[in-house]
C-alpha cells in the first residue's frame, strides 16, 4: 500500500470489513486530504491534533519540550540570589526556583515573576 497513513488506514479498515462511508471518510480525511463531508471527519481530525500536541507524543516534540524546559531552568538560575531552578510535573512548563534567603527577601524574590503562585 502506498500513501500517507490516512489513506492506508482507510484502505486497511475497508479490507477488514468496515463499510460505513462516514467512518472510512473520517479515517481518510482527518489530515484534510479530502473534502470534509462528515462531522466524524472533523472529530477525528480534532482528536488527532490533540493527541499529537501532547509532550512526548512525537519524539521530536518531546525533545523540543525538554530543551525548552532546560532553557527555562538556565534563565531562572541566572538571576541574582537564585540558588537552583528545576522543572517538575506540575504543569506544561512548571518550574521550581530556590532563592537564597540571605540574598533576597520574600518581596524581592517574587518581583518580575508573572503568574507566580504564592504558598506553593
Amino acid at each position: 500500500m502506498e500513501g500517507g497513513h490516512p489513506k492506508i488506514g482507510a484502505e486497511l479498515a475497508k479490507r477488514y470489513g468496515e463499510t460505513s462511508k462516514e467512518v472510512l471518510h473520517a479515517i481518510a480525511g482527518h489530515h484534510d486530504d479530502v473534502t470534509i463531508d462528515h462531522v466524524y471527519t472533523v472529530l477525528v481530525a480534532a482528536a488527532d491534533a490533540i493527541s499529537a500536541s501532547r509532550p512526548g507524543a512525537r519524539r521530536e516534540t518531546l525533545e523540543k519540550y525538554v530543551k525548552r524546559l532546560e532553557e527555562l531552568e538556565a534563565v531562572a538560575s541566572g538571576f541574582p540570589g537564585i540558588e537552583h531552578a528545576y522543572r517538575h510535573s506540575g504543569g506544561p512548563a512548571s518550574l521550581r526556583v530556590i532563592a537564597n534567603a540571605h540574598q533576597l527577601s520574600d518581596s524581592e524574590s517574587i518581583k518580575g515573576v508573572p503568574g507566580h503562585r504564592q504558598g506553593d
